[in-house]
C-alpha cells in the first residue's frame, strides 16, 4: 500500500510540475504577443533567445533574431507592431522539462494564422528559440491560392534552385 501511495504521489508531483511549466510557457507566449500589440520592442525581443529564428508567412522571411529585430523595429516604432490573439494553444515538454514545443491558432489581421515553435528554459525563464507563423488556408481554397501565388512562387523557386 505504501508503494502505491508513493507512486501516486510521484505521478501527481510530475503532472503538477508539468502543469506549472506549461502555465509559465503560456504566460511567456502571451507576454510576447502582448509586447507586439503594445509595441514594446525590448520586452518582445527579451522573450526570445539570442539565437532565435523567426519564420514569417512570406517564403523569404527566415530571420535570425538580429535580422528580425531590424525588420521589426520600424513597426514597433510606429506604436503597434501586430496584434495576435491566441484562440487555441497546445504545449508539449521534453522529459527533462527544459524544452517545449507548441502550436497555436491565432486571430490576426490576416484572419486565422498558426504559430508554432520551440521554447527553452533559460535561468528559470521561458524564451522563444524558434517561431513559425503561417496563414491557415482552408483546403477548399488551396487551388485558388496556388493560382494567386503561382507566378511569384515560380520565380522564387527558380532563384532558389540556382543557388
Amino acid at each position: 500500500m505504501k508503494k502505491i501511495s508513493l507512486l501516486l504521489l510521484l505521478i501527481g508531483s510530475v503532472l503538477f510540475g508539468q502543469n506549472n511549466k506549461k502555465s509559465a510557457i503560456s504566460e511567456s507566449l502571451d507576454a510576447w504577443h502582448a509586447a507586439a500589440t503594445s509595441a514594446n520592442f525590448e520586452t518582445y525581443f527579451d522573450l526570445m533567445t539570442n539565437d532565435a529564428v523567426f519564420i514569417g508567412t512570406d517564403a523569404s522571411e527566415n530571420w535570425q533574431r538580429d535580422e528580425f529585430m531590424s525588420y521589426a523595429k520600424p513597426h514597433f516604432d510606429n506604436g503597434k507592431a501586430w496584434d495576435f490573439t491566441v484562440v487555441e494553444r497546445n504545449i508539449y515538454l521534453n522529459e527533462s522539462a527544459d524544452i517545449a514545443w507548441f502550436d497555436e491558432l491565432l486571430d490576426t489581421q490576416m484572419k486565422i494564422c498558426r504559430g508554432s515553435g520551440i521554447l527553452k528554459e533559460i535561468n528559470g525563464k521561458w524564451k522563444i528559440a524558434h517561431y513559425v507563423l503561417s496563414i491557415a488556408v482552408p483546403n477548399d481554397n488551396v487551388d485558388e491560392l496556388v493560382k494567386l501565388k503561382g507566378k511569384k512562387d515560380s520565380l522564387l523557386l527558380k532563384q532558389l534552385k540556382m543557388k
